[in-house]
């Protein structure tokens, strides 16, 4: 396994995973036997998709989430495609449309009604046709509404703008030709300005979508990647694939320079496929076995050993797909910090996994859920596509809370410098990205507000120490619990720290936005 100290300071060190009960599981699910690489899963808080066996074309499921127990033989489907359907995947911002993409060629948009369905659908919102041999990956854009790209046989990756209201489209706004063989996994990072590829010639690349031009390239002769991955804002990738022995194998990169893999590990000598998933919120890694029972999971640091093992959930029953819950679906009074739905088709079964974090609370832990990607798009399509990036709103996890930010967790101040001074000679002097006050008094009064919380902050910190009060926690007494006490002490400094950071640049850009008010006040 990857190399790790002895004791190393980490929320997440005794994280477990946890199988649903049988009456919480789908069972009599007839699950597709297509041997196509893909996760034929796709899950958002309303509902689970998945892709099905059907005579005469391909179809997939739409089970209500709460709707778990044995499943109708007769049970509706989605049913339009004339070949198998090989990906779906729910829009990030709409619980009710999902997309599907084909054998036959097309992709094809799909409404789903919020009522229980009670026949087929084979009517299609929307249409697409483009690719010339069959499409076997779709993927919505992380932060602009309705964009969608999808990448066929035909080696080509192309980005289609559904704001446009035609049943049938047939020109996408963007085609994409760098590769020279099928492309086998997509990835953005953050904010969606870059397309990470793995491809069959067994290469990686980084391209600028909508550019498309290639701005990284691996040519790494001993791992053949399969699956790639952008570890949100560490500016590292993260891919699985084969060794020149034919073990499987794990590899982080540098997304800058792609010549050789900063960690390169094999893990065994099974055949199946792995399938790299990352929560960009607590920094940890899953990689799924596809054809084992296997999840083995790891923490992503930004210096070395970078990957560091923590678990592996194992069980008897293989999984041929996978699908993962958003993080506003999960239980946050379990302390469930990921949910898996896994598709066992020896048994007909989907198997809902939980990664919990035990504490013995029952309150709301606010340390293991930081801010999250709303379900709220930060950028129309059309602002995307003229070169506007913005990361995704945030919202916490708290019940009752709202959408918070349009900032990247994790943004730098100079970066924030760089593109507010960029947007400001593109437009000569018009309004920044963000927008959400509408006069100079609202933003002096929401920077007088966020420095008082600041100074609540620091007042707070005074007494507290990682949830627990100083002044009746006795002091200790063994030097295991004075280094216990130390590291719970410097996890808490650097997650304050973090919280800082976030203030300073939501004060940053409130300022940048007053400059603006005065320079061009007719605006307002």
């Amino acid at each position: 396994m990857s190399w790790h100290p002895q004791y190393r300071s980490s929320k997440f060190r005794h994280v477990y995973g946890k199988a649903a009960s049988k009456d919480k599981c789908y069972d009599c699910v007839p699950i597709t036997r297509n041997v196509h690489d893909n996760h034929f899963c796709a899950v958002n808080p309303s509902f689970i998709a998945v892709v099905t066996e059907c005579a005469g074309g391909g179809a997939f499921l739409v089970i209500p989430i709460k709707q778990t127990g044995k499943l109708d033989p007769h049970y509706p489907k989605v049913c339009g495609h004339k070949g198998n359907v090989l990906d779906v995947k729910w829009n990030p911002f709409n619980d009710f449309v999902i997309a599907s993409c084909s054998e036959d060629a097309t992709v094809k948009i799909w409404e789903i009604p919020n009522q229980l369905l009670n026949r087929n659908i084979t009517s299609p919102k929307q249409e697409l046709l483009g690719h010339a041999r069959r499409v076997g990956l779709i993927e919505w854009h992380p932060t602009a509404n309705n964009i969608l790209f999808s990448s066929g046989y035909d080696y080509k990756i192309m980005i289609w703008n559904l704001d446009i209201e035609d049943t049938v489209l047939s020109k996408p706004v963007k085609i994409i030709d760098a590769h020279r063989d099928v492309v086998l996994s997509m990835s953005f990072n953050t904010d969606g300005s870059l397309l990470a590829t793995a491809c069959r010639d067994k290469k990686i690349r980084v391209i600028d979508p909508r550019a498309g031009t290639v701005l990284q390239e691996a040519s790494y002769k001993s791992h053949k990647a399969n699956k790639v991955l952008f570890l949100g804002n560490m500016k590292k990738l993260f891919s699985t694939g084969t060794s020149g022995w034919n073990n499987r194998q794990i590899a982080l990169w540098d997304q800058n320079d792609l010549s050789v893999p900063l960690l390169e590990e094999d893990l065994d000598g099974s055949s199946g496929l792995l399938f790299p998933i990352y929560d960009s919120d607590t920094h940890m890694l899953y990689v799924v076995g596809k054809g084992d029972g296997n999840i083995r999971y790891y923490e992503i640091s930004p210096e070395k050993p970078y990957l560091n093992y923590l678990m592996e959930y194992r069980s008897p029953l293989p999984q041929k797909g996978i699908g993962m819950m958003p993080k506003r679906g999960l239980d946050v009074a379990a302390c469930e910090i990921f949910r898996f739905y896994k598709l066992i088709p020896t048994k007909s079964l989907i198997e809902p996994i939980s990664m919990i974090v035990p504490r013995r609370s029952e309150s709301y832990q606010e340390d293991i859920y930081p801010l999250t990607a709303a379900a709220q798009p930060a950028l129309t399509a059309q602002e995307w596509l003229n070169g506007v990036n913005k990361g995704p709103l945030l919202v916490s996890l708290k019940p009752g809370s709202g959408p918070m930010s349009s900032l990247p967790q994790f943004l730098e101040p100079e970066l924030l410098t760089e593109t507010t001074d960029l947007s400001q000679q593109q437009g000569g002097g018009r309004k920044t990205a963000l927008e959400d006050m509408q006069n100079p008094r609202e933003i002096k009064e929401s920077i007088k507000r966020l420095r008082v919380e600041e100074e609540l902050l620091s007042a707070k910190q005074m007494c507290f120490s990682n949830g627990f009060d100083i002044f009746e926690c006795p002091p200790p007494k063994t030097e295991n619990e004075l280094l216990q006490m130390y590291y719970r002490q410097q996890e808490e400094i650097r997650r304050l720290r973090e919280l800082v950071n976030q203030k300073e640049v939501q004060i940053k850009q409130l300022v940048l936005k007053l400059r603006n008010l005065c320079v061009d006040p007719g605006n307002y």
